[in-house]
């Protein structure tokens, strides 16, 4: 079910710095749970992962003095807590681009095809990657 706002490309071996980018459902529900996360708590970013059973899990940033985590890092943390064993998407809530530290943790745990969906905090997406593809979404 695809909206004007809800547009969606898939990567081939390029990136297509121009293609329109619409997300499915489950991919946008994604992006909110991140964007729950981030803003619970006033963190610099929120990731919400989706593991190959379709369980969900978000987080947001931890800054302590003696625990530092990423977002992605809490949500993959806790689905390989919960039993996960692949990811199958992530989106990630920024201001930023995706870490090596992030990327490596994808490589890791997700596969050559899981969706990266980088979006600003009102949920506006401004990329998806696929490995190293990136599509760019235009929204208006």
């Amino acid at each position: 079910m695809s909206s004007p706002e809800n547009p969606r490309g898939r990567a081939q071996s390029r990136a297509d710095e121009s293609a329109d980018v619409e997300l499915s459902h489950e991919d946008r529900k994604l992006v909110t749970l991140a964007r729950g996360a981030r803003s619970r708590v006033g963190a610099p970013e929120g990731a919400a992962v989706r593991d190959e059973t379709g369980r969900t899990y978000s987080g947001a940033t931890v800054s302590l003095e003696t625990l530092s985590l990423s977002a992605l890092g809490l949500a993959v943390a806790q689905a390989v807590a919960a039993g996960g064993h692949h990811i199958d998407a992530v989106a990630l809530v920024t201001g930023g681009e995706l870490t090596d530290d992030d990327r490596k943790l994808v490589k890791e745990f997700g596969h050559e095809s899981t969706p990266i969906v980088l979006a600003d905090s009102r949920g506006t997406v401004s990329a998806v990657l696929y490995g190293d593809a990136r599509i760019r979404g235009h929204h208006h």
